[in-house]
């Protein structure tokens, strides 16, 4: 069995993602979320089986997605404590919660895995990245790594680097988002609709990017190969360049881990 406590955004997105992918099957996931509406959504749109409170969730199932909001974790943790065995692994999805504050809580023998996902997993086109605790064993980490793997790309790192994780691809498609909608209100200025300029746009990003993934050309070589000397790309780069978009991307990834290290400081 597989338990999931919160249903919200990225909670319902990756209960749907592995039922859907056929990595659990519905009768053997069993929710609970305070919203009875989305308790009663799954339910009726998947299948799966949802619990009475939190005390029938942790004795149905051993292992456990937290997908509440952050704030509200600490009350949830002080509430699973007298529940929870040597057999529970807890999986949590809440940004800016280290490894450190669940043990503070539950004692440093939980085992406990961390997530950090974005969100393209709506759309199986994620990046998650997962850090586990010392109880934790590997193959217990692969088993949750083939679950996400659901929702796109999956890789394994220390929690030290969560911070640099957060910056970069966590808050990632925000910075993607701005940049599309830039490179689109360039092209309404020389005369473009709106519509067409970001679809140019969109489409202009995605396949630069899977131009990349799929060649494993450094991203300079690729970016040479399009700009010939005293061309019109090269005078686009120029542009970039004074407009200091390079340093703006760095700082913005930067600033991102900062607050990130900063907001689990201010819950501790």
């Amino acid at each position: 069995m597989l338990g999931f406590i919160g249903c919200g955004t990225m909670g319902g997105t990756l209960l749907e993602g592995m039922i859907k992918n056929q990595l659990v099957a519905p009768e053997e996931v069993v929710i609970f979320d305070q919203d009875s509406g989305r308790m009663l959504f799954f339910k009726e749109n998947l299948q799966v089986n949802i619990a009475d409170d939190i005390q029938s969730l942790c004795q149905q199932t051993p292992k456990i997605f937290l997908a509440v909001k952050p704030q509200d974790m600490k009350e949830l943790l002080l509430e699973m404590k007298p529940l929870l065995n040597a057999e529970h692994l807890l999986i949590s999805v809440a940004a800016g919660l280290y490894i450190s504050f669940f043990q503070e809580y539950l004692g440093d023998s939980v085992k406990i895995i961390r997530i950090m996902p974005n969100t393209p997993c709506l759309i199986g086109e994620g990046m998650s990245v997962i850090s586990r605790s010392q109880t934790v064993s590997e193959e217990e980490e692969k088993e949750v790594a083939a679950l996400i793997g659901s929702l796109g790309k999956v890789i394994s790192l220390e929690e030290k680097h969560m911070s640099a994780v957060t910056g970069l691809s966590g808050s990632g498609p925000a910075y993607i988002f701005l940049v599309i909608e830039a490179l689109a209100d360039g092209g309404v200025e020389m005369g473009l609709s709106r519509d067409v300029a970001l679809s140019l746009a969109a489409q202009t990003v995605l396949g630069a990017a899977k131009m990349f993934l799929q060649t494993g050309e450094h991203p300079a070589v690729l970016k040479n190969k399009v700009t010939s000397p005293g061309g019109t790309t090269s005078a686009g780069l120029l542009a970039l360049e004074e407009g200091a978009v390079r340093a703006s991307l760095i700082k913005a990834v930067i600033r991102s881990a900062q607050k990130e290290k900063n907001m689990f400081l201010e819950k501790k």
